[in-house]
């Protein structure tokens, strides 16, 4: 017994030595203020830190990684949201990359508010599934799965997928998100539980400005769609369209964001509940009061206008911090 754990440590110690050793360890703050205004969306104070880590190896394009993330909320017992697994590999070259286990929904997942609501990176930081990604020199496409629920007896079972890209000339873009939601019943249906379906996209042409330009930015407009289906309670589907428009620009340190849906309302599973409404207008004003490689620091503070009769407001503070090899 002896000799094969010897024989195992020294194989685990050749590749290690094989192969080269990584880490890295995150920092957030999370400010959140949100003066809403029921039904459209739940009046709330969101604020504490987030901790994780990661540690693992590489070699060549690949990389195996494990560590946890965790996040406490200032006013609550420390034990109040669970510590989350993070474990994944990944293939990662100029072209391609492909990742499968749990692994941190941040800079890899970015779809509009309307579609998958920012408090996702608060309380599932990390996407459970598998993500791709392949660039060309024209633009680049991803997918990706979420596998957000085990069915067992109290829990319903509940998947998430999706796919985005662009595709670009020069300044011109063109942007494109198609997202569903599978959220079935229990593992014996007690009591009954009716599936609901939800699936959307989004499209929108755009134009930005120049890296080198003093203000820099972009405007883009298009369409975005939602479909939603509960079995054995809506007739058929529920389908709506609107004009869907983006603006965001950004000068030194101060910037300024307004997305403005209109025409109809929808239904995402895990987006902003705001954009239920049939008119919806939000405009940020941004300050980004730290910049580093290694830190990044905004704050904003955002208005909303929902069916144009209801005004509320929203402070926003990040803190990120991120070291590593």
């Amino acid at each position: 017994m002896k000799k094969t754990l010897t024989l195992i440590l020294l194989l685990f110690a050749v590749i290690v030595k094989a192969q080269d050793f990584e880490y890295q360890v995150l920092f957030e703050g999370i400010g959140d203020n949100r003066e809403f205004t029921q039904p459209y969306a739940n009046p709330q104070t969101i604020i504490g830190t987030r901790g994780a880590f990661e540690l693992g190896v590489s070699m060549d394009n690949h990389r195996l990684r494990g560590g946890l993330s965790h996040l406490f909320e200032f006013g609550s017992e420390i034990d109040a949201q669970k510590p989350k697994l993070t474990l994944y590999y990944q293939y990662l070259d100029d072209r391609t990359e492909f990742v499968f286990g749990a692994f941190p929904r941040r800079d890899k997942i970015d779809f509009p508010l309307a579609m998958l609501s920012d408090t996702l990176l608060y309380y599932r930081p990390n996407v459970e599934g598998l993500f791709g990604n392949v660039k060309w020199d024209w633009g680049h496409q991803n997918g990706f799965v979420d596998w957000v629920g085990r069915q067992t007896e109290t829990q319903r079972e509940q998947f998430m997928a999706g796919f985005s890209g662009e595709i670009f000339h020069k300044n011109l873009f063109l942007q494109n998100y198609m997202l569903m939601f599978h959220n079935a019943h229990t593992l014996h249906n007690t009591p009954p539980l009716h599936i609901k379906d939800y699936l959307g996209f989004a499209v929108q042409a755009g134009l930005r400005t120049a890296e080198t330009a003093t203000v820099t930015g972009y405007i883009k407009a298009g369409v975005l769609n939602s479909t939603y289906r509960e079995r054995g309670v809506t007739d058929g589907y529920d389908t709506s369209t609107s004009f869907f428009a983006e603006a965001k620009g950004r000068y030194r340190n101060f910037g300024v964001k307004s997305v403005l849906n209109a025409g109809g309302g929808h239904k995402f599973a895990m987006g902003d509940s705001y954009y239920r409404a049939e008119n919806y207008w939000r405009t940020d004003l941004i300050w980004y009061f730290i910049n580093y490689k290694n830190v990044r620091g905004t704050f904003n503070i955002s208005m909303h206008v929902a069916d144009w009769d209801t005004f509320d407001n929203q402070q926003q503070l990040s803190l990120i911090y991120v070291f590593g090899k």
